[in-house]
C-alpha cells in the first residue's frame, strides 16, 4: 500500500480531483485551507482575501498501479500551476 501527499494550490483541486477520479483512486482525504512554508514561498490564509488563495492537502491510499496513473494524470497539473507530490510507504495498523 501507497501513500500519496499532494500539496498544492486550492484553485487546483478540482482538476487535481478529477485527475484521481480518473485513475481510479478508492477514496481520498481533501485538507483545505492549508497554509505554510516552502523554499521560496509563504502561504498562509490571508491569501484567500487576496484572491491567491491557499493550499489544499489531499492523501490518497491505494497500490502501485494506481500509483503509476495518478501520476500521469497529476504531473501536468503540478508543473504548471505549481504544487509538490511525494509518495510512501503506508502499513496499516
Amino acid at each position: 500500500m501507497k501513500r500519496l501527499d499532494l500539496v498544492f494550490s486550492e484553485r487546483e483541486l478540482d482538476a487535481i480531483i478529477t485527475a484521481l477520479e480518473n485513475a481510479g483512486v478508492p477514496g481520498y482525504t481533501v485538507m483545505k485551507h492549508a497554509t505554510g512554508r516552502g523554499p521560496e514561498t509563504i502561504v498562509s490564509e490571508d491569501m484567500e482575501f487576496s484572491g491567491l488563495g491557499a493550499n489544499a492537502h489531499v492523501i490518497v491510499f491505494c497500490n502501485d498501479e494506481i500509483i503509476n496513473r495518478i501520476r500521469e494524470n497529476v504531473k501536468s497539473i503540478l508543473n504548471y500551476y505549481g504544487g509538490v507530490a511525494y509518495v510512501s510507504e503506508a502499513i496499516e495498523l
